[in-house]
């Protein structure tokens, strides 16, 4: 296959709503209509639970992983293929096909995707969102900071292709822009911390 096809596959895989299909099975009919209307594992977490939230977590990890594979396999095999299919698991996990192009916030699906890209500088990027996490009790201030530190570890370490670093960057774009609101929140200080429910 193509270029094209390959990222066309990751996409399509990237799309898969996980959270909403987690959340129903947990008896939340309709995930988008509760808490903050994200389908990601946050708001999985303040609606169905813990134990949903990290089937949620892991099963965008491994969606966003998957994609990445396929998309190089079927996209020449190439380092390009696989920045290429990274990128493009993100844009279906954010703007997806089965829910008329909307989604989830790129975070956990990045994650796998990235963490098969450039695993050492996505493990960095773990790290930076564990501490900010726990000092801030902000999940969305944490997957900002990780995101950023994806690219910028990718660079730093000089071990990863161009097209990965870049690949990162611009998935960091897309992370921040379905991030905004939030990003207005913490400005404003009403943005929800960690463990807070939505009433």
């Amino acid at each position: 296959m193509t270029l094209l096809g390959g990222a066309l596959t990751a996409y399509l895989i990237g799309a898969i709503p996980v959270g909403l299909l987690v959340a129903r099975a947990f008896g939340v009919a309709d995930l988008r209509a509760r808490g903050s209307g994200n389908i990601g594992a946050t708001n999985v977490l303040r609606t169905a639970g813990r134990a949903a939230a990290l089937l949620t977590l892991a099963g965008d990890a491994a969606k966003g992983c998957l994609a990445v594979v396929a998309g190089q396999a079927l996209g020449g095999g190439t380092p390009t293929a696989a920045a290429v299919a990274a990128v493009a698991a993100v844009v279906g996990n954010c703007w997806s096909v089965y829910l008329l192009f909307r989604g989830g916030k790129g975070m956990a699906t990045g994650l796998g995707a990235f963490l098969w890209l450039v695993p050492l500088a996505t493990l960095t990027a773990a790290v930076v969102w564990l501490v900010v996490a726990v000092v801030s009790r902000y999940a969305s201030l944490a997957s900002l900071a990780a995101a950023l530190a994806v690219p910028l570890a990718a660079l730093t370490l000089g071990r990863y292709p161009i097209d990965s670093v870049v690949a990162g960057a611009v998935a960091t774009a897309i992370i921040a822009s379905r991030h905004r609101d939030n990003i207005g929140r913490l400005l404003a200080g009403t943005e929800r911390r960690l463990g807070e429910r939505r009433a």
